[in-house]
């Protein structure tokens, strides 16, 4: 964590024992007393000396350690040797005090290579033992790993860890200090002529209220036309919104059209009525990340406005209040309703929906929310018609609160509420997405099985590189459940003015390089796009990131291919297929392990530019190959048999690849 590898104070050792004399005097040095947790980094939580990271005592399989630091993957803890260390051991072992038995492995690595492994662990597993020789290592890295099911639950202990050692040993930061680099803006300024970017698919079931439109860039004014509409919706030409109620299943094969005084745009797509919505990922806003609990009905509206002005036309189209909106009590007969901050909250979703955005809450399966607001325990079916009567769009459920009322952690037991939600939502005569939240572990393997319509598979992010990275890069595990209307959530996008979460507004602590990491990267994982920042104070960069229609489209591929990674030296390559036969590919410098070693040349290391390439028989592709810088928008030329290209620190070169005919 950022806060975590600023220099700062380290409380360096006196040595517990001696049992040598002369040059070759040897020493004890325990892992715990090797300072504060100031240059340690993970991403969750705080490291803690002698405590689990929960701040409880040590316990591994019911045993107490007096010892140790309580830490959480993905852990990084590096220390200078200077080559005067011997040995080192101890335990290592997934804390007792755990609700999920989360898998996770230890490592030790020393100048760079691998020198013990705990192999796959979890909670309740006995801890694993290790006697490692140094000799001879200059720098030694402490690596707690995520494996295969995220970082939520991953509470791990380093027990009893002793050094024998000759000289000091010193704490040194696991990743250096960012360079802010200037910001560049890489997305073309669009054209005025018309351009439609909607995507290819549209889902909507039959009797309930339909709201589109033709998301169209190009100067105004400008009219719109659609042909093949179903039976019961309509287009206004002047606005492109496309309302009513279809009345009739089908997969209707519907062109829409835009004209100004420069042209015209027109683009054939499908809307398919029938019981499938969100038939790609949703794109929107969530006040979360910038406004937490201070949530209100201006800044609501702010977004929405900003929303309409800049944004609809690319596609976003969600305006989404996270918690804090609810009410201290139910109504007699046990409504749910907004409080204080919403005096008008019906007035706030028509107004959303005359600009034809569209309307999210949300809620938990618990008694209280996670900001300790009322949850739908046992009201479900009441809320979810609620919701309906007021014009919600999107719903987000989040765990919290649940496991006071059920603590058996079994998978079965916590699909169960999400069920129960999902029948309730059915009842109801309105088209309603429905995300599964925050902290149901392995929800990917059950998300669809309990009705939702996509599903958070981590914890809440942070604008840290070490935070997107470990949530980011462990997708490829869950990829195989993304499909048409099923999504793998990693959580919003953490660019632009964020803050109060976090307690202080601040511009995005992530890069340029690192931002537009962030979005290729999602992009390419079909993830939900649902910007997390200060609507009304967007600056022309986090525009730039948001307005790209190339990047977009990728995220808004029909066919919803799984996104798969290759890891290479200096970085990953990550790419999915697209609808018409091409690749998306996202070619990004991240360094091994997530840690960066020569800390000495931080600063130069992060000046560098490294060098990836793809081999396009990774892709099916034989010969030679079309590639198109999507940030660009840009053709590069045509290449034979691979891709070569320099990529600058934490940055992507993200391209599309097209077999040559």
């Amino acid at each position: 964590m950022r806060t975590n590898i600023l220099l700062g104070f380290i409380l360096l050792i006196s040595f517990n024992s001696s049992f040598a004399t002369g040059n070759s005097h040897l020493k004890y040095v325990w892992l715990d007393q090797l300072g504060q947790s100031a240059y340690y980094v993970q991403d969750w939580g705080t490291p803690q000396m002698n405590k689990s990271v929960l701040g409880t005592p040590l316990k591994v399989k019911g045993v107490v350690y007096k010892h140790g630091v309580g830490a959480h993957s993905i852990s990084r803890i590096l220390l200078d040797l200077n080559s005067k260390a011997l040995s080192v051991s101890g335990l290592a072992g997934a804390d007792d005090n755990n609700l999920f038995a989360g898998h996770l492995q230890f490592k030790i690595l020393g100048d760079k290579k691998i020198l013990w492994r705990s192999g796959i662990m979890k909670k309740g597993d006995a801890p694993k033992k290790f006697n490692v020789s140094l000799s001879g290592i200059r720098e030694v890295l402490f690596l707690v790993e995520e494996c295969g099911d995220g970082i939520m639950y991953d509470h791990a202990d380093w027990l009893n860890v002793r050094f024998i050692t000759k000289d000091k040993i010193v704490p040194i930061p696991a990743v250096p200090k960012t360079i802010q680099k200037e910001k560049y803006i890489l997305t073309p300024a669009a054209s005025e002529n018309p351009c439609i970017n909607n995507p290819l698919v549209y889902g909507a079931r039959k009797g309930n209220p339909f709201l589109w439109g033709v998301m169209t860039t190009g100067i105004r004014p400008m009219t719109f036309s659609a042909s093949g509409l179903p039976e019961g919706l309509s287009i206004d030409p002047n606005s492109g919104l496309i309302t009513g109620v279809a009345l009739k299943d089908g997969n209707y094969k519907v062109v829409l059209t835009a004209t100004n005084k420069k042209g015209i745009d027109k683009k054939a797509i499908t809307i398919k009525i029938g019981k499938d919505i969100a038939l790609t990922p949703p794109m929107g806003w969530n006040s979360w990340n910038c406004w937490a609990l201070a949530v209100d009905d201006s800044k609501v509206r702010d977004a929405a406005r900003v929303m309409h002005q800049k944004l609809y036309n690319y596609g976003w189209n969600y305006v989404n209040i996270d918690d804090g909106w609810e009410a201290a009590n139910r109504t007699k007969n046990g409504e749910i309703l907004a409080n204080e901050k919403f005096p008008d909250f019906r007035g706030l979703t028509d107004y959303i929906h005359s600009l034809g955005l569209k309307f999210g809450i949300y809620s938990s399966p618990g008694p209280t929310t996670c900001g300790g607001y009322i949850g739908s325990y046992q009201h479900e079916d009441i809320d979810a018609k609620t919701w309906a009567s007021q014009g919600v769009d999107y719903l987000k459920y989040d765990y919290c609160g649940y496991s006071s009322v059920q603590r058996n952690s079994e998978e079965k037991t916590i699909q169960e509420p999400y069920i129960t939600m999902r029948k309730a939502l059915d009842k109801v005569n309105r088209d309603i997405v429905y995300c599964i939240g925050y902290g149901a572990p392995n929800v990917w393997k059950w998300g669809e099985e309990a009705g939702g319509n996509q599903w958070r598979t981590t914890r809440d992010i942070t604008d840290e590189w070490n935070v997107v990275t470990a949530i980011g890069c462990f997708q490829d595990v869950c990829a195989k459940s993304s499909a048409p209307g099923k999504y793998n959530d990693p959580d919003m996008l953490v660019v632009g003015t964020l803050g109060k979460p976090w307690g202080n507004i601040h511009d995005s602590y992530l890069t340029a390089d690192e931002q537009y990491s962030h979005i290729s990267l999602w992009s390419i994982l079909s993830a939900p796009l649902l910007i997390g920042c200060d609507m009304a104070n967007m600056d022309d960069f986090t525009l730039n990131l948001l307005t790209n229609n190339e990047v977009i489209a990728v995220d808004q591929d029909s066919i919803v291919s799984p996104a798969k990674k290759i890891l290479t030296r200096d970085g990953q390559i990550w790419y999915k297929k697209l609808y018409d036969g091409s690749y998306a590919v996202g070619l990004f410098q991240i360094d091994p392990y997530y840690i960066l070693w020569n800390q000495k040349e931080g600063e130069k290391v992060q000046r560098c530019l490294y060098d990836l390439k793809i081999d396009f028989s990774a892709l099916g592709i034989k010969g030679k190959a079309k590639v198109r810088d999507l940030w660009r928008q840009q053709d590069i030329g045509i290449f034979d048999g691979c891709y070569k290209t320099k990529v600058p620190y934490h940055g992507v070169r993200f391209i599309k690849v097209t077999q040559e005919k």
